[in-house]
């Protein structure tokens, strides 16, 4: 049998992590990396137009199937357009190794030909970025690399030249074990202990839930129906918690709806349950609050704490749960309730307002159609901006869909390289980009990717020739628009042109069916579909100092607009409020 060189070695240690793709652009220094893939089974090189999107769809592919996944770029500029997609993945928390292949090992630091440092460029988006500069740290440093990646949940970036890659690998030892899953954490004794006399003692607990509910969903309704607290979420909790919840008060923040708010700040203790919610100006300052997290570094960092408790959500509230003595007292849980309900039926006209005969079409309109048809499993990628307003607002989690955008990283373009990762881990789901006009065609050269791969990724256009979140900030902040309107071609024809199927919608009464049309293709499609640019009415008492870059950060009153099936549900939830 031929001695490998380090690149195959490289592949078959990916082979064994369980790494079924790695998505890139072919480059000289990446080649002989390339080359051991073509004559590898079990890893597939999937090829991008754009490295970015290499990086963004490796992150959701870890997402949606919880596994190591990788991306790579060839030397300099090639492995740079890797590091927007993997600042998003390692805010995520999503495990992705990027390989950021380099120049010749004997001209690093001589200035040559797209010389960059990788090692070091990737650091602040990474957990480990190290270089290899001898065959013989191979293969203790991929694995490294991989534990970091898994272990501690985020992105881990391996720089190795092309003339190294090509070199003899050492012999390999005995397969080494590798770490491919989490472990759950338990907190100790005595935080649980303090954390239920903190309960014990509150007469009015509310619970304010992340990205760190998964798979606790069973827990926070029992845990909530044992103390009679309302429950908030986040942006990146919708999906975890927001679905068969009886006791469900919305969301916080800027593309806030309901009686989140309200909740968080009218108890005398908030639980914050594996969130990093960013905007502190939207948490309580006078109340006791409890954060519960896995990660020890999101103690405290975003309000004040009186408890932190650090452990996995589920564990945590499966070891309080038998202990907490349960509250009978639910008028605090119904007033939110009654709250929430009523402050929803106020905003629901503001779409539900001649929908059906607007032109151009209301985007609120549109996302709750899509929300109706798209099926109970999908997939939903959002785009940055004014899609995440439409994804919070109207998508409907059930348990079994998932919606991924740069919720937390906020940058342009996410949704339609997101969709490509989400896609390839099956390519029999639906899979639905939530695209804007701004963030489609700053990547649009990948819509290629979906023709070339046959990839049966539903691209929903929201085409209102602006870039609309900047025109809202703008606006606040009291400057008039500028450098934000698009001028836009014929998407469903760009579509068309590339191979794929493409429909264009300017009337409310084109849109059911041709939504319905473009995902019972079975090939990619484009459904391009002309939006209102002035959809949202703005709050009167928001100032020009609650702007913060993507969002307006101080002050409870959030967006108006509607809330879609949201209203059915918070209809429903008043059932539970006993009758005087």
């Amino acid at each position: 049998m031929a001695k490998q060189n380090v690149a195959e070695q490289f592949v078959d240690i990916l082979v064994r992590a369980g790494v079924q793709r790695l998505y890139g652009v072919v480059g000289d220094s990446l080649n002989p990396v390339v080359d051991a893939i073509r004559r590898t089974n079990g890893l597939e090189w999937i090829q991008v137009r754009h490295e970015e999107t290499a990086a963004f769809a490796a992150g959701a592919e870890a997402q949606i199937s919880g596994r190591l996944a990788a991306c790579a770029g060839s030397c300099g500029p090639g492995n740079l357009h890797l590091i927007n997609g993997l600042y998003d993945a390692h805010r995520s928390m999503a495990p992705v190794l990027a390989l950021a292949s380099h120049i010749p090992s004997s001209e690093i630091g001589l200035g040559y030909f797209q010389e960059t440092h990788p090692d070091q460029l990737f650091r602040e988006c990474s957990h480990y970025s190290e270089l290899i500069s001898n065959p013989g740290q191979m293969p203790r440093l991929l694995h490294t690399a991989i534990q970091h990646a898994v272990g501690q949940g985020g992105v881990s970036v391996v720089s190795l030249p092309g003339d190294i890659a090509a070199q003899p690998a050492p012999e390999q030892p005995a397969a080494t074990a590798l770490v491919t899953s989490r472990p759950t954490v338990r907190p100790g004794d005595a935080e649980i202990d303090a954390l239920v006399r903190m309960i014990d003692s509150a007469d009015r607990v509310t619970l304010f839930c992340g990205s760190g509910t998964a798979g606790a969903h069973e827990e926070v309704m029992s845990f909530a129906e044992r103390v009679k607290a309302p429950v908030g979420h986040a942006l990146r909790g919708k999906e975890w918690i927001q679905y068969d919840n009886p006791y469900d008060v919305g969301m916080s923040g800027l593309l806030g709806y309901g009686a989140a708010y309200e909740a968080t700040h009218e108890c005398d203790l908030l639980l914050l349950l594996g969130t990093d919610f960013p905007y502190n100006a939207f948490l309580p300052d006078d109340v006791r609050i409890a954060q519960v997290d896995v990660r020890p570094e999101h103690l405290g960092r975003r309000s004040r704490l009186d408890l932190a408790v650090w452990g996995d959500v589920r564990e945590t509230l499966r070891c309080v749960i038998p202990r907490v003595r349960a509250k009978n007292d639910r008028r605090f849980l119904d007033k939110m309730l009654k709250k929430h309900a009523a402050i929803l039926e106020g905003v629901v006209k503001a779409y539900t307002r001649k929908v059906d005969k607007h032109v151009p079409i209301h985007p609120e309109y549109v996302a709750a159609v899509l929300d109706e048809l798209a099926d109970d499993d999908a997939v939903f990628t959002v785009d940055t901006g004014m899609c995440n307003v439409w994804a919070a607002r109207y998508l409907s989690p059930n348990g079994r869909r998932r919606i991924i955008g740069s919720f937390s990283h906020g940058s342009m373009a996410n949704a339609l390289p997101q969709a490509i990762g989400a896609q390839f881990t099956d390519p029999e789901r639906q899979v639905v980009s939530m695209s804007g006009d701004g963030g489609f065609t700053m990547l649009m050269g990948d819509f290629l990717t979906l023709v070339q791969y046959d990839l049966p990724v539903k691209v929903v256009l929201f085409n209102n020739s602006s870039l609309g979140m900047v025109e809202l900030e703008m606006l606040v902040g009291g400057m008039p628009s500028y450098g934000t309107t698009n001028k836009n071609p014929d998407f469903a024809a760009v579509a068309r042109a590339a191979g794929a199927y493409g429909v264009r919608v300017e009337k409310p009464r084109q849109l059911a069916g041709a939504l319905k049309d473009a995902l019972r293709h079975r090939g990619p499609a484009l459904v391009d579909i002309v939006t209102d640019p002035n959809a949202l009415s703005i709050p009167p008492k928001i100032s020009a100092d609650m702007v913060t870059g993507f969002a307006l950060s101080a002050g409870k009153i959030v967006l108006d607009g509607g809330v879609g099936r949201m209203v059915q549900m918070a209809r429903s939830n008043l059932r539970n409020v006993p009758r005087p």
